[in-house]
C-alpha cells in the first residue's frame, strides 16, 4: 500500500513538474510570438547574421572587446545600406543617413516618442553616479540650465586669451623638439584640452609650474588613464555587461575602483571648497585663488542649490571626460589630412597667414575670417566622428521613420562614419573637401552637420570644441609644416574605447618656418 502510494506520489509530483514545465514553455512561446508580432515591420530590413539563440550580441561584445564597435557599425551599413537591424532581445534599428537621423531626433525628442534608452542611462550614471547625460525630463533640465549659459558662444569667447595661451604651449614644446624628431601629437592635443578643461570648470593655472592651493595637481598621464578605463566600462556596460560585475574580484573592477579612487581624492577637495564658498565660509575664500573663485564649478555651485557633494563629482568627472578627447583626437586627424591633402594645407596655410598678418595675433574679429579651417574641422569630424556610437535612443510610441513604421520598444542607433560618407549628402565623400562647409546660399545650403548631436541634447562643449580646434590649428600652421610619420596608415589604423582614437598617436614630422 505505502509503495503504491509513494508511486502515485512520485507520478503527482512529476506530472506536476511537467505541467509546471509546459505552462512556462507555454508563456515564453506567447511572449516571442507577441515581441515577433510587434516588431514584424523591421523583419523586412536588412540584417547581418546572428546567433540563432543570441541573436548579435557575441558580434557586439567581440566587437567592443576588441575596441572596433565603431568598425562593426561602419561595416554593416556598408554592407546592409542606410537602415538596418540588429537584434539583441529587442530590434535595434541604425540609420546611417545624416537627414533622417536629424530628422528624427529632432521629431522624437520634442514629441516625446524617442527618449534616452535604459541601458545607455544606466551605463552613463554607472561611471561615478548620476550624470547629465544619463538624465531625462526635469533632472536633465535643471543640469542643463545651470550649465549652459558657460558654453554659449558668448561665453566661450571669453576665454580666448586662455585658449590661445594654451596653444602656445604646445608650440613652445614642439619648437624645443630636435629636427626630424617624430612628434605623436594625439598626447599633446589630449594634454592642450584636459589642461583647457581643467582651467575652465575648476580652476587650475595653464601652466603647470603654477601652484593650485585648492587641491593636489593636475596629473595628465594618469589622470588621463583613469579616464579610458572610466569610458571603456562605459561601452561595455552600454553592450550588455552587467554593473554589478564591478564588484567581482577581477583585474577590470580593480581598475575601476582605482580610478575612481584617483579622481575622488583630485576633485573632492575642490568640490569641498566650492560649496564653502557657497556657504559664504570666509576660510574659504582665504585658501582659494582668484582663478578658482571664477571657475565653473564654484558659478555652477552657487546658482544651483540642488548640486551637492554626492552629485558634483560625477557632474565634473563628465565635463572633464567629455572637454578632453572630443578635441584632442579630432585635431590629431585633422593634423593628419592636412598632411595628405597638400593643396587643402597650402589654403589653409595662406588664409591662417593672412590673418596672423596685421597683428601677429587672432582676436575676435579675425576669428571669424578663419572660416576655412573651421570648414577643415568639420570635414574632419564628417570622416572621424570621434564620438561615435556613444548614445542611443528608445521608441516610446510608433513612430515613422524615412517611411518606415518603427514600433515602441525599438531602440534607434546610428553609424556617424557611415552618415558622414553618405554620397547623397556629401558628394565625394571619400575626398577632403573643406569647401563643401562654406556657408552657402539658398541655391546650394551647407550640408548638415550632425556630429555634435541634434535637438535638446546637442553637444553642450560644441563651441569650446569649435574654438580650441580653430586656434590650435591656426597656430600649428603659422609656425610649421608637417609630414605624417606613418603616412596614411595613421588615419586607417583607428580603435575605440569610448572614442575612437589613432592606435600609433598620430606621429608627424614638424619643420619649422620663417615668420616675417
Amino acid at each position: 500500500m505505502d509503495q503504491t502510494l509513494g508511486a502515485l506520489g512520485s507520478s503527482g509530483f512529476g506530472l506536476g513538474l511537467l505541467l509546471i514545465g509546459l505552462g512556462l514553455v507555454s508563456v515564453l512561446g506567447w511572449r516571442r510570438w507577441v515581441r515577433q508580432q510587434r516588431y514584424q515591420p523591421l523583419r523586412s530590413l536588412p540584417s547581418p547574421p546572428q546567433h540563432w539563440l543570441l541573436g548579435h550580441i557575441p558580434l557586439l561584445v567581440t566587437a567592443v572587446k576588441n575596441r572596433l564597435f565603431f568598425q562593426l557599425l561602419l561595416d554593416w551599413s556598408t554592407e546592409l545600406g542606410p537602415k538596418y537591424v540588429y537584434w539583441v532581445g529587442y530590434p535595434v534599428l541604425v540609420l546611417s543617413q545624416p537627414r533622417v537621423i536629424d530628422n528624427a531626433i529632432v521629431q522624437g525628442t520634442r514629441d516625446g516618442s524617442l527618449v534616452r534608452t535604459g541601458q545607455s542611462q544606466r551605463s552613463w550614471n554607472d561611471l561615478m553616479g548620476p550624470i547629465m547625460i544619463g538624465q531625462e525630463g526635469a533632472d536633465w533640465q535643471w543640469r542643463r540650465k545651470a550649465w549652459n549659459p558657460e558654453f554659449t558662444s558668448s561665453g566661450i569667447n571669453h576665454y580666448l586669451a586662455l585658449v590661445d595661451q594654451a596653444c602656445n604651449q604646445v608650440i613652445t614644446k614642439l619648437q624645443a623638439t630636435q629636427p626630424g624628431e617624430p612628434v605623436p601629437v594625439d598626447p599633446l592635443f589630449v594634454e592642450l584640452t584636459m589642461r583647457m578643461i581643467a582651467t575652465l570648470v575648476l580652476g587650475i593655472p595653464l601652466d603647470p609650474s603654477q601652484p593650485s592651493p585648492e587641491g593636489p595637481a593636475l596629473d595628465i598621464e594618469p589622470t588621463y588613464n583613469t579616464m579610458l578605463v572610466l569610458t571603456y566600462r562605459f561601452l561595455r556596460v552600454a553592450v550588455g555587461e552587467k554593473t554589478w560585475r564591478k564588484y567581482l574580484p577581477t583585474q577590470s573592477a580593480k581598475e575601476y575602483w582605482a580610478a575612481r579612487h584617483h579622481l575622488e581624492s583630485f576633485l573632492l577637495p575642490r568640490i569641498d571648497l566650492a560649496l564653502q564658498l557657497r556657504d559664504g565660509d570666509p576660510a574659504a575664500v582665504e585658501k582659494t585663488s582668484p582663478l578658482f573663485q571664477q571657475s565653473m564649478l564654484v558659478k555652477i555651485a552657487a546658482k544651483e542649490p540642488r548640486y551637492n557633494r554626492a552629485n558634483l563629482l560625477p557632474e565634473i568627472v563628465e565635463m572633464l571626460i567629455a572637454g578632453t578627447d572630443t578635441t584632442a583626437h579630432t585635431l590629431s586627424f585633422a593634423v593628419g589630412e592636412l598632411a595628405l591633402n597638400p593643396q587643402v594645407f597650402k589654403q589653409a596655410q595662406a588664409t591662417v597667414d593672412r590673418v596672423f598678418q596685421p597683428q601677429d595675433t587672432i582676436t575676435l574679429a579675425s576669428l571669424k575670417e578663419l572660416s576655412y579651417l573651421q570648414g577643415v574641422i568639420k570635414e574632419t569630424l564628417r570622416l572621424y566622428s570621434v564620438a561615435s556610437g556613444t548614445t542611443s535612443m528608445e521608441v516610446t510610441q510608433a513612430i515613422v521613420v524615412d517611411g518606415l513604421e518603427v514600433p515602441a520598444g525599438t531602440r534607434l542607433f546610428w553609424s556617424m562614419l557611415a552618415a558622414g560618407r553618405d554620397p547623397d549628402t556629401y558628394p565625394q565623400p571619400q575626398e577632403f573637401l573643406p569647401d563643401r562647409w562654406l556657408a552657402g546660399d539658398r541655391n546650394t545650403p551647407a550640408p548638415p552637420m550632425i556630429d555634435f548631436g541634434s535637438g535638446p541634447h546637442r553637444c553642450l562643449g560644441e563651441h569650446l570644441a569649435m574654438l580650441e580646434s580653430t586656434l590650435m590649428l591656426a597656430q600649428l600652421l603659422r609656425h610649421f609644416t608637417w609630414e605624417l610619420v606613418n603616412g596614411r596608415s595613421s588615419l586607417e589604423n583607428l580603435k575605440q574605447n569610448l572614442l575612437i582614437y589613432p592606435v600609433d598617436g598620430m606621429p608627424v614630422y614638424f619643420q619649422r618656418r620663417p615668420i616675417a
